[in-house]
């Protein structure tokens, strides 16, 4: 089970509080990482194109 699926199933029944809080802190999370990896994959694609021209 992933701990998305845990936190919005397992973790609500048993503390519906917490799960809110923790809900919040992996949205943040899986927001920045797609963040992080669109700004890699930018920079590869970037030094590609570089190595093409030359």
């Amino acid at each position: 089970m992933s701990v998305h699926k845990d936190v919005s199933e397992r973790l609500q029944k048993i503390n519906p509080i917490l799960a809110i809080e923790v809900r919040k802190i992996l949205d943040e999370n899986k927001a920045e990482r797609h963040i992080r990896g669109g700004m890699a994959t930018k920079l590869k694609y970037s030094h590609e194109k570089e190595n093409n021209v030359v």
